[in-house]
């Protein structure tokens, strides 16, 4: 049975009927770094009293919390396992959402409505670039998972000029959706079970692992060797994969890299302000893979 449970409360003071209020909505989501993010913005932008939250909710339950919140509402940040009940829950949906099938972001409309969107596609293109994406060479990338997270990622990865991705899943059956996501954004796809060895791994511009923490573990190993990593794993940290990258001198992106600059966009459409950036990445801090 779905259920919502407010598990970090803003600490502004202020009667949230009388100020704008966001929050992010996922299970679990104790752990999320996207309050830190938030308020640091806010603050950052004179916003004084607005209010960000974490909300604990299962995908069953978001159509109804969302349909219960009142007008102070302005946003939403969607992590899973909700992102396609988002999707699904939206009055407006921007096209590249459609076409990712996901939505981490909801944002509340002049008439109430909510418009879904998918910054997670601006959180992948924009932590690689900054941790040192140059081009594509061979023009392939491989993907582990074939969830939410990585019909965002093929997305992002399309805009940075890869052509072909390669999905390693445990299930093939499963990918069958993010395959068709990447059809729409102009990629080629190739689908093979999961092989921790990662004999090919070699011939990929950059590697993103979508899976939650601890799947990708075997594959610390063979990571290791590639040109260019994003691990969106960032709790519990340092992962398996991250050390083994950070001890062979290998390149690595990692999830708060790129839930920062996914956050970029939410603030934006929240605020209607641009994103108030070197604060916000102050706020979030760095990661040591050591």
């Amino acid at each position: 049975m779905g259920r919502c449970a407010p598990l970090v409360g803003g600490e502004y003071g202020y009667s949230p009927a009388r100020h704008p209020r966001g929050a992010v909505l996922g299970m679990p989501v104790a752990h999320s770094r996207s309050p830190a993010l938030h308020r640091a913005a806010y603050a950052a932008l004179g916003l004084v009293g607005w209010r960000y939250d974490a909300i604990e909710c299962s995908a069953a339950a978001l159509p109804g919390l969302v349909d219960g919140l009142g007008p102070e509402w302005v946003g939403l940040s969607i992590t899973m396992p909700g992102k396609r009940a988002a999707l699904n829950r939206a009055d407006v949906r921007t096209e590249r959402a459609v076409a990712v099938g996901a939505a981490n972001t909801l944002v509340r409309l002049p008439d109430g409505g909510w418009r879904a969107d998918c910054t997670d596609i601006d959180g992948v293109s924009g932590s690689l670039v900054a941790g040192g994406w140059s081009g594509p060479r061979s023009g392939r990338a491989l993907v582990l998972g074939a969830g939410a997270t990585a019909a965002a990622a093929v997305a992002g990865l399309a805009r940075l000029g890869i052509r072909t991705v390669e999905l390693m899943v445990r299930d093939p059956a499963r990918a069958t959706g993010t395959v068709e996501v990447a059809g729409r954004f102009g990629l080629s796809t190739e689908v093979q079970r999961w092989d921790p060895t990662l004999p090919k791994i070699t011939e990929f511009d950059v590697v993103v692992s979508t899976v939650p923490a601890g799947v990708a573990d075997d594959c610390a190993g063979a990571l290791a060797r590639a040109a260019l990593v994003l691990d969106v794993v960032y709790a519990p940290w340092p992962t398996p994969v991250a050390r083994a990258v950070a001890a062979a001198g290998g390149r690595l992106v990692t999830g708060l890299d790129m839930l920062l600059h996914q956050a970029f966009g939410q603030v934006e459409q929240f605020t209607g302000k641009p994103a108030p950036r070197e604060a916000m990445a102050a706020a979030i801090g760095t990661v040591d893979p050591a």
